[in-house]
């Protein structure tokens, strides 16, 4: 089944997204925690410029 559900991604608009996972530096404990997402390609610069 899970084979299906890649196919059917790559089919429709799937290719055009990418998972993203950013490092984040807590400035009360200062330990990281990560932030992650599916942004559109075009989009993945500005996901990282943000804080």
């Amino acid at each position: 089944m899970a084979k299906k559900v890649v196919a059917s991604l790559q089919k429709g608009g799937g290719k055009a997204h990418t998972k993203v996972i950013k490092m984040v530096k807590s400035d009360k404990t200062g330990s990281y925690s990560f932030k992650e997402g599916i942004v559109h390609n075009d989009k993945v610069k500005e996901w990282f410029s943000k804080s």
